[in-house]
């Protein structure tokens, strides 16, 4: 068996969110939008849970849809990282 670097690593999660905050440095505050059904009535309704995310350059803006992945804990909060920005906002 593998004991490295590169031993069989599990993908990381990622998560597709726009940004609610960008009043910290180099951290974002991710709102991720998601349709879960009712166990009862079956209608489909939304959920929503805020993320905080390292955001390195520090490009993301309010509105901004963006990528985001699982990662170390970087501090209390932040436990995910900005890959990329999918859409700027207007």
């Amino acid at each position: 068996m593998e004991h490295g670097m590169n031993a069989d690593k599990k993908p990381r999660r990622t998560l597709i969110g726009t940004v609610a905050s960008d009043k910290m440095d180099k951290t974002v505050v991710i709102k991720v939008v998601r349709r879960v059904r009712h166990p009862m009535y079956g209608k489909y309704i939304q959920r929503q849970k805020k993320y905080m995310a390292h955001d390195v350059e520090n490009n993301c803006r309010i509105g901004d849809k963006i990528l985001i992945e699982e990662y170390r804990p970087l501090s209390r909060h932040k436990r995910w990282v900005v890959k990329g920005i999918l859409e700027k906002a207007l």
